[in-house]
């Protein structure tokens, strides 16, 4: 197959790509399962934009620095803030339902989250991403020039100097550049190779690789992987930012608590079971912003105060706010409460941390351009500087838009290089797996020590226990994938277990504790702040 661009993954940035590119240029998105099963679908929240003059760039871009506590870059955060306006204005144009107010300026009711100094959220009620993915998903499927790949997963890209000897004698460049990937169909198992002037990861983070997180069963960190592998540069992969509350429940999978409910009043209070100090609010003890702290202090607060008192969880209570309020507002966590018997209008949530956003990820530039020509990676996949050592609260849906628009915009500028001759794939030497529990016990016990070792709160010797079993895991791993025809299971393995590797290896290295990165062995922050830059793989 071939295609003018090849888009893996469908979220918000994918999508972005996708619509801006299809006046011009035949696209294919690829989605390992379907449009609506990534994580930009799971936003509540909303995505942050300058929409009020009472609010201002300047005021953005500084707490956003602030929250990416000296790690943010600040060319690409003044980028990306600056374009806010005009990524919204584009989302109403395409007819994203936005929750209204008349008395607003713009004209929609602007919430405010943790760290931000202004309101400055615009919202679909709490379910802000299913809102933005179904109306362009809607675009997507109605516009002739996208081919929309469902239940397809990329496994490898294709560079132009791994071809051995297929390629013409004037090859189109010089340099090594990506051609194209290899992408499996889900459900019929066969290989197919796709070809493609220009290539855009837009896969998502990776949060499945801890036990607990509130990512889709999606986020097994493909793209960042795939680039790695391909001879690109990954960044700041010890920044996983744990969302502060995750609903605690056995049977409430990955469901989030939104940062708004605690924008909006919502009070963080030790449960019955912690004796004495039942009831009480602690996040005052721990920073003089309360509530309203950003991810990584109140996420911290919260497993210490657990720790400390041996506790399950802790509460999360709005319901001094009229249920009116609280209805309108966040519906969907209302309802989603209910299910599980919490009244969200007559008593607290039981909330935990969970793993919820990579801010590192593969270096980008502010068009989205990689290491590789021809390779492009937007969304949570890219490291663009943004984030810094901790993410702000809505800065990611923007950053999709923003950053999608600006990588389409120099994908549209670039000649149309020669096309090279792909090589099918090459399964001749493998066989089918004689014990696919391999897999699913190498997945479980990754997760689990990656959670036990490498969480919230780190030190020195558990991440060398964790970096000790990932290389005995990545031997087994790579050895099974090259004996036994793939699954998906056996390549979200494999994706997962070389971004465990990035992650431990970039803690290793960072000896200070700065933003969502804390080590009991080097407390101290650092006085010059310095991203981590991983080269590529070596494999």
């Amino acid at each position: 197959m071939k295609f003018d661009v090849a888009i893996v993954g469908s979220g918000l940035a994918g999508l972005s790509v996708a619509l801006h590119l299809a006046k011009t240029r035949k696209v294919a998105v690829i989605s390992k399962r379907t449009l609506l099963d990534g994580a930009s679908n799971w936003a509540q929240g909303g995505i942050a934009a300058v929409l009020d003059s009472g609010d201002s760039h300047e005021q953005h871009i500084a707490d956003t620095l602030v929250a990416g506590a000296g790690l943010c870059d600040e060319t690409a955060t003044r980028y990306i803030v600056e374009h806010s306006r005009a990524a919204i204005e584009w989302l109403i144009e395409q007819g994203v339902p936005f929750t209204k107010d008349p008395t607003a300026e713009l004209g929609y009711h602007l919430t405010r989250e943790g760290g931000h100094s202004q309101r400055r959220i615009i919202h679909a009620a709490d379910a802000t991403g299913h809102a933005v993915q179904v109306t362009l998903e809607e675009k997507a499927r109605a516009h002739p020039n996208i081919t929309i790949l469902e239940h397809h997963y990329a496994i490898d890209l294709i560079k132009s100097d791994k071809l051995d000897g297929t390629a013409p004698a004037t090859a189109p460049r010089s340099t090594p550049c990506c051609v194209g990937l290899y992408v499996q169909d889900v459900n019929s198992g066969k290989v197919m190779t796709l070809a493609a002037d220009q290539t855009v990861l837009a896969t998502g983070g990776a949060g499945k690789v801890y036990l607990y997180t509130t990512n889709p069963d999606t986020a097994t960190g493909d793209g960042i992987a795939m680039a790695w592998r391909a001879g690109c540069r990954v960044a700041n992969m010890e920044f996983i930012q744990f969302h502060p509350t995750c609903l605690y429940h056995p049977y409430a999978k990955s469901f989030l608590i939104s940062e708004a409910v605690r924008g909006e009043g919502g009070l963080l209070k030790l449960p019955d079971t912690a004796g004495a100090a039942a009831g009480q609010r602690f996040m005052e003890w721990h920073d003089e912003r309360a509530e309203l702290a950003p991810r990584d202090v109140v996420a911290r607060a919260i497993d210490f105060e657990i720790k400390k008192r041996g506790l399950d969880h802790v509460d999360l209570d709005i319901s001094h706010q009229p249920p009116e309020f609280l209805k309108e507002h966040f519906p969907t966590i209302y309802a989603r409460c209910l299910e599980f018997g919490i009244d969200i209008t007559k008593q607290p949530i039981p909330v935990v941390p969970a793993a919820h956003y990579t801010c590192g990820g593969v270096v980008t530039d502010s068009m989205g351009r990689t290491d590789l020509p021809g390779l492009y990676a937007v969304g949570e996949t890219a490291y663009t500087g943004l984030h810094g050592a901790n993410r702000l609260a809505s800065n990611s849906l923007l950053e999709c838009l923003v950053l999608g628009r600006a990588a389409a915009q120099h994908i549209e500028q670039q000649p149309k290089p020669r096309s090279l001759p792909l090589p099918a794939w090459d399964e001749s030497r493998v066989t089918d797996a004689d014990e696919e529990v391999v897999i699913a016990h190498n997945w479980d016990e990754l997760r689990r020590f990656m959670w036990n070792y490498v969480g919230i709160v780190r030190t020195t010797k558990r991440l060398e226990r964790a970096q000790h079993r990932i290389r005995l895991l990545r031997e087994e791993i790579y050895e099974y994938y090259s004996h036994f025809r793939i699954t998906r299971d056996l390549l979200e393995l494999r994706n997962l277990v070389d971004v465990a590797s990035m992650i431990v290896e970039s803690a290793l290295s960072r000896r200070e504790s700065r933003g969502l990165h804390y080590s009991q062995d080097y407390p101290d922050t650092l006085p010059k702040a310095l991203p981590t830059v991983l080269p590529p793989s070596k494999r």
